[in-house]
């Protein structure tokens, strides 16, 4: 069964992580030093925060499936969404191993498709990635191959 992901970079992750807790009658299924995540059943999602010094907001959108059969079924539809899609594959972020891709809406909204094999110790696993951690939020690219986010605004626009 698929389940939302909602992305949301925050200025105070302490105030936020109370705030969100007490929202949603629950503790953090994961809690980092810059990122906590519920994995909700009621309403399903996945709903993660992260004070990596991006502008607070709504930083993506997505999809999480449980197998690699959902996971393709998505992908056929991102291919018939007739916009560009970014494959990334296999790759650690947001404290935990996944292969996913990419798409942006025509407003531009950023959304994942992922499948989660495991945790991870680090936020991310690559240099650019860990280079550029202060002014992301997440691991969604800002610009990607193809014209993926070309439309999103920038952290100044938010």
């Amino acid at each position: 069964m698929k389940r939302l992901h909602v992305h949301v970079a925050v200025e105070n992750l302490a105030a936020s992580v109370r705030f969100y807790s007490t929202l949603f009658a629950a503790d953090p299924a994961v809690l980092k030093p810059d990122y906590a995540k519920w994995m909700l059943e009621d309403p399903r999602v996945n709903f993660a925060i992260s004070q990596r010094g991006a502008t607070p907001g709504i930083e993506h959108l997505g999809i999480q499936v449980e197998d690699h059969t959902e996971l393709e079924d998505v992908y056929a539809r991102l291919r018939r969404a007739e916009r560009p899609v970014l494959e990334e594959g296999n790759t650690t972020c947001c404290y935990a191993q996944s292969e996913k891709s990419w798409i942006s809406d025509p407003q531009g909204v950023l959304w994942e498709t992922f499948l989660t094999s495991a945790g991870s110790t680090v936020y991310g696993r690559d240099l650019v990635r860990q280079a550029t951690a202060a002014k992301s939020a997440c691991c969604a690219p800002a610009k990607g191959p193809a014209g993926v986010g070309e439309t999103r605004q920038s952290d100044g626009d938010r």
